[in-house]
């Protein structure tokens, strides 16, 4: 399973999903996200009570975990029984991670700002958070393209490249399920505090051991790059990862933070509410630039190399056992 891991993380690191092909079928995430609303739509009903969301909620990811793990399963088997099925395997494998539509999307970030000032630099960044760009200067349209990396280099690469090793193509695709499930229903909403509630404990739970790892992985990566310092981000993640709101995203945040020295999170505007946070790599510089954002993708980039080898060498060590 290692193997499929492996061989999925380096096809994508080398082509990504093709825009091409997501224009002309989209994309597992999609089809996914299609299956979730339309339990929402046939479960969650206004006129229910609070526990009866629930159960419905409950009820709706574990119908949701069914189809799509089974699917995997049928289609991991399938294609194992022809000539080229291990290679459309690795190449339905490759959609789930997404180590290069991150990096270019947080990197766009960074050129906007670099090329075309601060409204520029807050249109690129409202792409991928959703706190309220127009109250980001340039240090929060940073901080804000920063913790974006990190989290999803936990949740969108290390996450489906694990589980994907662990139970194979099952593994990935019933992870991405749960994850989407999260992002579109995982709220404290009114129309989701209840019928969302199982989704976002089930996403907690299962991004629990790759946002230890990701946050590992920064910790060596900070090691090949000079000024940064991966005893600084061991003592964050002790210091500050607790602190999070999510029992997740402040590991890889407090990792990334202590590495380079600088200082994430804090207080943001969502949807004109202000959120009070504290930050993660406390006492750090807080007055970030787009070349903050540089020296943060190339920590992630060694750190994707890092999960990459790590990858080869399970799949070497138990082919050889």
């Amino acid at each position: 399973m290692f193997l499929l891991a492996f061989s999925a993380l380096i096809v994508e690191r080398i082509v990504g999903y093709p825009d091409w092909l997501f224009r002309r079928i989209g994309h597992p995430v999609t089809w996914i996200g299609a299956l979730i609303s339309r339990l929402d739509r046939d479960l969650n009903r206004e006129s229910d009570d609070f526990s009866t969301r629930r159960r419905k909620g409950i009820l709706a990811l574990l119908a949701l975990l069914g189809i799509t793990i089974l699917l995997g399963l049928v289609i991991q088997y399938d294609l194992m029984l022809i000539p080229v099925g291990p290679v459309l395997l690795v190449l339905l494998a490759a959609s789930l991670p997404a180590q290069k539509s991150l990096e270019t999307h947080v990197e766009a970030v960074a050129t906007a700002l670099q090329q075309a000032g601060l409204e520029a630099g807050r249109k690129a960044v409202s792409k991928i958070v959703g706190r309220d760009p127009e109250k980001l200067d340039e240090a929060a349209v940073c901080r804000a393209a920063i913790e974006s990396l990190a989290e999803n280099f936990s949740d969108g690469v290390v996450a489906p490249a694990f589980w994907m090793g662990i139970f194979g193509l099952a593994g990935g695709v019933g992870y991405k399920a749960a994850n989407t499930a999260d992002s579109m229903i995982g709220h404290r909403s009114p129309r989701y505090e209840a019928f969302g509630w199982a989704a976002a404990r089930f996403d907690d739970l299962i991004n629990l051991p790759a946002s230890r790892l990701s946050a590992l992985l920064f910790v060596v990566a900070a090691g090949f790059i000079d000024g940064a310092s991966p005893g600084n981000a061991i003592r964050a993640i002790r210091r500050d990862a607790r602190h999070h709101r999510s029992p997740n995203a402040g590991w890889p945040e407090a990792a990334m933070a202590g590495a380079l020295g600088i200082a994430l999170a804090g207080p943001r505007s969502y949807g004109g509410r202000m959120i009070e946070a504290r930050f993660m790599g406390e006492g750090g510089r807080s007055e970030l630039n787009a070349n903050d954002i540089s020296r943060a993708l190339k920590l992630a980039r060694i750190a994707d190399a890092l999960l990459i080898g790590l990858f080869g060498l399970l799949a070497l060590i138990i082919w050889q056992v």
